[in-house]
């Protein structure tokens, strides 16, 4: 796994080959156990990185990462006020690249285990009816990273809507400083294309930051 390009890409940012247990979603579910049964799906395929390959990867990991994040409002805060701008069209367009650019992400960034492991440390609560999840990837002769997720119940689930890394970097708030950047200098079309080349990277093993 690349710890340092993790500390440049947050993760970020969620089919048939997926996990069986993790496709049904259990409502009673409380917010750390979202994370743990998050941290052991990524596990679970970084054992087995070189194995499944980076398809094999992003497949086993879409349904975990659509079960626990909130891609909806992902999406439509990482582009800020250019949401209300966009057409019905554009908005389904862009959700559905976002959600194909999160899993990248991870299937792109936890690409080989070296004994990690992750310890969920407790939660606390946070703004707006939100809470967060403290944890922290264990890297053996290597940093560890601390890995924040503020939640927020959707329904009768627990899910994340943001990931801090190191405690500190909001990862939404990076992505909606460069997303609508995109979009303002240029517009939608361009953004996809943008997000799709940083796909396209993390598929073929390299930084897409």
């Amino acid at each position: 796994m690349r710890t340092r390009a993790m500390r440049r890409t947050l993760l970020t940012c969620i089919t048939v080959l997926a996990l069986p247990w993790m496709a049904q979603s259990d409502p009673a579910r409380t917010a750390p156990q979202v994370i743990d049964a998050l941290h052991a799906s990524l596990l679970d395929v970084m054992k087995q990185a070189t194995e499944l390959g980076y398809e094999g990867r992003a497949r086993t990991l879409t349904p975990v990462i659509i079960e626990s994040f909130d891609i909806p409002f992902m999406a439509r805060t990482s582009i800020g006020r250019h949401w209300e701008q966009a057409s019905e069209e554009e908005r389904k367009r862009f959700v559905e690249t976002f959600t194909r650019f999160m899993v990248a992400n991870y299937a792109g960034q936890f690409d080989g285990y070296s004994g990690q492991h992750f310890e969920t440390l407790g939660e606390e609560p946070a703004i707006k009816e939100t809470l967060v999840v403290k944890s922290r990837l264990v890297n053996p002769g290597d940093e560890d990273v601390q890995l924040n997720y503020r939640m927020r119940q959707v329904g009768d689930k627990w899910k994340i809507l943001d990931v801090y890394l190191d405690g500190t970097v909001s990862e939404l708030a990076l992505r909606r400083s460069e997303f609508s950047s995109i979009v303002r200098r240029e517009n939608f079309d361009a953004l996809i294309e943008a997000i799709d080349a940083k796909i396209a990277k993390l598929a073929s093993g390299s930084d897409a930051s």
